[in-house]
């Protein structure tokens, strides 16, 4: 598992499994423990498939604060 830094700075951790001609690129926000996961083609680069599931970890995040207000 990698550990990154999200765009506001938070630490996000990463996994990335590669089955095949597909992989499942999975991005946790330890704070609040909220996870998501994303499907990419196995041949894609490790940038692009982690920005596919930063961008949607963000969407979430914000998604659920959102709800709270």
């Amino acid at each position: 598992m990698r550990r990154t830094c999200s765009n506001d700075g938070r630490e996000i951790l990463i996994e990335i499994v590669t089955l095949g001609a597909y992989a499942k690129v999975s991005a946790i926000d330890p704070v609040t423990g909220t996870e998501v996961s994303v499907m990419g083609p196995g041949n894609a680069t490790r940038a692009s498939l982690e920005a596919a599931a930063l961008n949607k970890l963000d969407y979430v995040l914000k998604k659920k604060a959102a709800e709270e207000s």
